[in-house]
C-alpha cells in the first residue's frame, strides 16, 4: 500500500500543490472536510446501489436512482482525475491500493452501458471508506492489525496442516456415511456425503440431508463432538502466535503511529516519524 509520504505533490504550480494538500493531507482543515464529504458521498452512493437492487424501489424510483448513480460516478471520476493531476508521479498513485480501488469504484457504471449487470459492482466503493483511518488518526489500530497479520503469517504452516487433517476427516466420515445410509436416505454420492460431513463438522447443520439409520445417527453424533473440539484448534494456534508477536514487538519497539519496526532497544522516539515509542 502506498503511503502518503511516497505520493509527493506536483510542485510545478502553487495551485497543484494546494490541490494536493486538500486531497491527500487530512491534517489540514480543508483536507479533513474534503475527506468527510468524500466518505459521505461514498456511503450515499452505496445506499443508492443497494436500493436499486430492490425491485419495488427500482420500479418506483428508477429514474432518480439512475440519475444519482451517474451523478456520483461523475463526481468520483473528477476526483480520480484530480488525484492523478496533483501528484508528481501519477503511476505511483494509479497502481497503489487506493488508486486501484478508486478506479474500480467508477469503471462498473461505464461498463453498465454495455453490460447492465456490472452496475452492481460499484458496491466496491465501500472499500474507499478505509480512508476514515486517516481522518480519525487510528494509526495505532493499524499497528495492532499488523500484529494480527504477522500472527496469521507465522501460523500459516500449522493452519495448513490443520486444514489437511480436517479434509482427511471429512473424506473418511463422508465415505462411511455413504456406506451406512446409501442413496435411499439422500446420500446419493460420496461427494454429497462429504458435503454433509463438512456441514456437520463445522456445526453449521443446514438440515437438507440427515441420517435415518441408527448407525448413521451415531456417526453423526461423533462428528458433531469432533466439530466442537476442532473449532478451538485454529483459535489456539493464532492466539499463541499473537502472544509471541506481541512480545517481539515490545522488544523491537514497533512504532504505533507509522508501523516502523527497526529501532534500537533503548530508542525513545521513532526515527521515521518522530512519534514517542
Amino acid at each position: 500500500m502506498t503511503s502518503k509520504a511516497e505520493l509527493q505533490p506536483n510542485t510545478s504550480s502553487v495551485w497543484r500543490k494546494h490541490l494536493f494538500e486538500i486531497i491527500f493531507e487530512s491534517d489540514t482543515p480543508a483536507g479533513k472536510h474534503f475527506d468527510i464529504l468524500l466518505i459521505v458521498a461514498i456511503v450515499v452512493s452505496v445506499i443508492v446501489v443497494m436500493l436499486d437492487s430492490v425491485s419495488s424501489v427500482r420500479e418506483q424510483w428508477q429514474f432518480w436512482l439512475r440519475a444519482a448513480e451517474w451523478f456520483f460516478t461523475l463526481v468520483f471520476t473528477i476526483e480520480y482525475g484530480l488525484r492523478i493531476y496533483s501528484v508528481a508521479r501519477p503511476a505511483r498513485y494509479i497502481f497503489s491500493f487506493f488508486g486501484i480501488v478508486d478506479l474500480l469504484a467508477i469503471v462498473p457504471t461505464y461498463f453498465s452501458i454495455f453490460l447492465p449487470a456490472t452496475a452492481y459492482l460499484v458496491v466496491i466503493r465501500v472499500l474507499r471508506i478505509l480512508r476514515v483511518f486517516r481522518i480519525l488518526k487510528l494509526g495505532a489500530y493499524l499497528g495492532e492489525a499488523d500484529v494480527l497479520m504477522l500472527s496469521l503469517k507465522a501460523s500459516r504452516k500449522k493452519i495448513e496442516v490443520f486444514l489437511f487433517t480436517v479434509m482427511m476427516l471429512v473424506i473418511i466420515f463422508g465415505s462411511l456415511m455413504y456406506l451406512i445410509e446409501g442413496e435411499g436416505n439422500g446420500f446419493t454420492s460420496i461427494p454429497r456425503s462429504i458435503y454433509w460431513a463438512i456441514v456437520t463438522l463445522t456445526t453449521v447443520g443446514y438440515g437438507d440431508i440427515a441420517p435415518q439409520t441408527n448407525m448413521g445417527q451415531v456417526l453423526a453424533s461423533l462428528i458433531m463432538i469432533c466439530g466442537y473440539s476442532i473449532i478451538a484448534v485454529p483459535t489456539g494456534i493464532v492466539s499463541a502466535e499473537m502472544v509471541q508477536v506481541a512480545e517481539q514487538k515490545k522488544i523491537r519497539k514497533v512504532c504505533d503511529s507509522c508501523g516502523f519496526r527497526f529501532h534500537e532497544k533503548d530508542a525513545s522516539y521513532c526515527r521515521h516519524c518522530g512519534n514517542a515509542l
